[in-house]
C-alpha cells in the first residue's frame, strides 16, 4: 500500500497481516481522490474509522489542511500512527482512539469531508449516518464506503452519487436540505 498523490507521493504504508481487515486499495482510494480533488486541498479532513490511516494521510498529502484519524481499535490507531511516524509526523494530523459515536459527540468542530469505511460485517457505519451530520459543514460531503450500494436513508442527508471500484462501493452524500 502507497500514497497514490502529493508531497508524500510513492511513501509505503504499513499495513494489517492477514485478510480480516481490509484497506482501501490504492486503485479504489485513487479514484475516491480524484472525484474529492477540488473539494481536499484547504480542507478539514475526517477518517472517522481509519484503520491503517491511508485514506486520511491521503488528504493530508494531497493539499488538506487536516486530517484527523480516528478508530475504536486501538492496534488501527497503533499502525495509522506508526505510518504517520513514517511520513516524520506533519503538522495538520490527529490521530484519536474513540467509537465513532463518542467521537462525534465529543467533537467541538465540524469538516468539510467525512469518510467513513466502517467493517463490513458491521452496523457501525450505517448507524454514524444518522448522527454524522451535527459535524458535517453545511456545504461539505460524506463518503461511505461500503461492500454494496447505499440502499436507505440517513437522517439529514442526501445521496448525490455512488461509484464501484473492485470490491469497494462509494456513496456520496451532502447534507439534506
Amino acid at each position: 500500500m502507497r500514497i497514490i498523490a502529493g508531497k508524500f507521493k510513492g511513501r509505503t504504508l504499513l499495513e494489517f497481516k492477514g485478510y480480516d481487515i481490509r484497506p482501501t486499495s490504492d486503485r479504489a482510494r485513487e479514484s475516491l481522490f480524484d472525484i474529492l480533488q477540488f473539494k481536499v486541498p484547504g480542507c478539514a479532513f475526517l477518517d472517522l474509522f481509519c484503520g491503517t490511516g491511508a485514506v486520511g494521510i491521503e488528504a493530508l498529502s494531497r493539499g488538506a489542511k487536516k486530517a484527523v484519524l480516528n478508530d475504536v481499535s486501538r492496534e488501527s490507531v497503533k499502525i495509522a500512527k506508526q505510518n504517520v511516524a513514517k511520513l516524520n509526523n506533519p503538522d495538520g494530523i490527529t490521530l484519536t482512539n474513540f467509537d465513532a459515536e463518542t467521537f462525534v459527540k465529543s467533537c467541538g468542530e465540524k469538516y468539510d469531508v467525512i469518510f467513513l469505511d466502517p467493517p463490513y460485517k458491521s452496523d457501525a457505519g450505517l448507524k454514524t449516518l444518522n448522527f454524522i451530520k451535527n459535524i458535517l459543514k453545511d456545504d461539505g460531503i460524506v463518503v461511505f464506503e461500503s461492500e454494496t450500494a447505499f440502499d436507505g436513508e440517513a437522517d439529514g442527508l442526501t445521496v448525490y452519487d455512488s461509484r464501484r471500484y473492485g470490491r469497494a462501493c462509494f456513496t456520496f452524500f451532502k447534507k439534506s436540505v
